[in-house]
């Protein structure tokens, strides 16, 4: 009669290991505070990171206002300017298009301490996608920041610009102009990073091609009503151009999540 081999102890202590998250330890998860200070050691270095991005950008500081805001006075209405009412305001533009200029330079730094973070808690077949995730995140950021800038934020500028008339004059405030430049630039910065968290989390398992095909209703209405929170104002134009690209990401998920998913295990009967 053949006599069956017993598992090797440490040879199953070191598959489970390697099953394992690595951040667990022998004693469970780690604490809340050990949560909470590595929290902080990332954050502390996506600023460090946006700080070098910004001294950088300070180089070049010219070069982007007049990247940003020259063709944004070219599409005012003839004889239109941008004004600056107060003495700061003008300085002060130039430090916040250098904080823009920074996180953008830093992005992919800044997605490093993401996965850093997050990376204690996922099992060692997860930690391979660890140059996918960097590299993804930062292509849909900089993609939506320049769809925003291309795109969306030009045919919604001309929008209101066209309501002058021979008793209103459009002559608005540039820092004004600027805030709502940066809000629609990181919003659809980060509305564009929706294949990325499609893409890891059917890998993972998650979801699934079939899941968001049968929830794409739901969706197309979720993503309406994120427009209306993100643009400035209430109207269906504005909207439609903030809901439109999300629902076509929505559908490049679906196909992303089909081909990305992670495969079934076969039932053992």
């Amino acid at each position: 009669m053949p006599v069956l081999p017993f598992p090797d102890p440490q040879n199953q202590r070191d598959r489970n290991h390697w099953n394992e998250p690595e951040g667990r330890d022998a004693g469970g998860k780690m604490s809340f505070l050990e949560h909470l200070d590595e929290f902080r050691r990332r954050l502390i270095n996506s600023l460090i990171a946006v700080g070098v991005g910004m001294g950088i950008s300070f180089f070049f500081i010219s070069r982007i206002f007049e990247f940003i805001m020259v063709p944004l006075q070219r599409m005012l209405p003839p004889g239109g300017h941008l004004i600056a009412t107060e003495p700061t305001e003008p300085f002060m533009l130039y430090l916040k298009i250098a904080l823009l200029a920074g996180i953008v330079i830093a992005s992919p730094a800044i997605m490093l301490q993401v996965w850093l973070f997050v990376a204690p808690g996922l099992y060692a077949t997860e930690k391979k996608f660890a140059v996918p995730f960097i590299l993804l995140t930062t292509i849909g950021f900089v993609l939506g920041a320049a769809f925003s800038h291309y795109i969306v934020f030009p045919l919604m500028w001309r929008y209101f610009a066209s309501f002058q008339t021979d008793y209103m004059l459009f002559t608005p405030k540039i820092d004004a102009v600027f805030s709502l430049y940066v809000r629609m630039m990181i919003a659809l910065g980060i509305v564009f990073e929706m294949p990325t968290v499609v893409f890891a989390l059917a890998r993972m398992g998650v979801v699934t091609a079939r899941w968001l095909l049968r929830n794409l209703k739901y969706a197309v209405l979720l993503n309406f009503i994120i427009a209306a929170v993100i643009t400035p104002s209430p109207d269906p134009f504005s909207q439609a151009m903030v809901a439109a690209p999300m629902c076509g990401l929505y559908l490049i998920s679906i196909v992303i999540a089909w081909l990305c998913g992670k495969p079934r295990t076969p039932a053992i009967s």
